[in-house]
């Protein structure tokens, strides 16, 4: 599991839920901007990664369990390495 792969998680979840991530956010009690893509690096370039708190609001205010989450991780396609 990988950063791009919890944040793009983030985004097909919002995407199930006829939500843009911002409106999932809201929707969540969470600042708007929780989960822009400005917010997903800091200015040093190292990766931000979304809370378990913010993790856990999104799942409950949706009604979803962790799994309904977690497709998305798993769903998430990979570059093979050869």
């Amino acid at each position: 599991m990988t950063h791009d792969d919890v944040w793009h998680a983030i985004e097909q979840f919002a995407n199930e839920h006829g939500m843009s991530c911002s409106g999932l956010a809201r929707c969540s009690g969470l600042d708007p901007t929780t989960f822009n893509k400005s917010k997903r690096w800091s200015k040093e370039g190292q990766p931000r990664w979304p809370s378990t708190n913010s993790i856990s609001k999104i799942l409950s205010s949706t009604g979803a369990r962790i799994q309904d989450f977690t497709k998305f991780i798993e769903a998430t396609p990979k570059a093979i390495n050869e």
